[in-house]
């Protein structure tokens, strides 16, 4: 989708290869703050936090944004995780809970790259232009300013995703320290080791859910001996690539994505002081600091 504002002068908007999943019902919220890791009945109508499912031993199934819409309805944003295999994991845990579990495949989730909005609020977690068919939530970090919209389209075909900003947004989403997880580093990981403290992303306060045990007992006792370390390298990367520090193995490559020359990724590494030089498969890699600004 390439929408741009009325005079023709405002940014212009791309397919991004993310999707939408909703909770309606009665007891849709009671179902999300049961099952995600993030306190769902804190997050005001309108506003949208970082989210996510985790596996009984506290390892992550998926990430995403989940928007609280004013009538109660929840918006999951899927960056990567498989929609509707991700529904039908979720609905079986509905059991007489009044809620239903849906993928929207008439939802176009787009972005955008540009000026910071004018509309935009001092709360980044306020969504923008909130309507029934139109949301856009503001994804500015530390780096260029972006925005997320989801729009539903009726029965209209789909445009064909932007794999140019699909790459750009990757990117931007792994230097601010927001894992991309394809299939084969899904439920391997804790929040913890991928830092997604950082993003506000999970609660240790609010009640039980799956994995709550083991994320609140390495928060507590403080025993997080890895996070999230980004590296840029010349080469290519691969997620679950080992990652080397004079010649003994330092981390694994969880998310990767190159955008033009550059190539990125996100390591779960040790928390100590990094060694002087990395190495993937041969090629020395450099250490970035991760930028802030995208916690939510």
């Amino acid at each position: 989708m390439h929408d741009k504002s009325k005079d023709g002068t405002g940014p212009v908007f791309a397919r991004l290869p993310h999707t939408l999943l909703t909770l309606t019902g009665r007891d849709a919220g009671t179902f999300a703050q049961a099952q995600f890791m993030n306190d769902v009945s804190g997050l005001q109508p309108g506003h949208w936090q970082w989210n996510g499912w985790l596996t009984p031993k506290g390892r992550v199934v998926a990430l995403f944004a989940l928007l609280k819409m004013p009538d109660g309805e929840l918006w999951l944003v899927l960056p990567d995780a498989g929609a509707q295999e991700f529904a039908a994991a979720l609905r079986r845990f509905v059991f007489r809970s009044k809620v239903a579990v849906e993928v929207v495949d008439h939802a176009c989730v787009s972005g955008c790259f540009g000026p910071a909005p004018q509309t935009a609020a001092a709360d980044s977690s306020n969504a923008l232009g909130l309507g029934q068919d139109r949301v856009e939530l503001d994804m500015t970090g530390d780096g260029d300013p972006r925005i997320l919209r989801v729009e539903m389209l009726g029965n209209a075909n789909l445009p064909p995703i932007d794999s140019g900003l699909a790459a750009r947004w990757c990117c931007h989403d792994l230097e601010h320290g927001l894992p991309r997880l394809p299939p084969s580093q899904t439920e391997r990981w804790t929040p913890q080791q991928l830092s997604l403290e950082r993003l506000q992303a999970f609660s240790v306060k609010k009640g039980c859910y799956p994995g709550q045990e083991i994320v609140a007992r390495t928060h507590f006792l403080g025993k997080a001996k890895r996070g999230l370390v980004l590296v840029e390298s010349p080469a290519a990367l691969g997620a679950g690539t080992e990652v080397r520090a004079d010649g003994a193995s330092y981390g694994t490559l969880v998310s990767v994505s190159e955008c033009g020359p550059r190539h990125l990724g996100l390591t779960v590494a040790s928390t100590d002081a990094p060694p002087a030089t990395l190495t993937v498969e041969g090629h020395e890699v450099r250490r970035l600091e991760l930028l802030n600004g995208l916690a939510r």
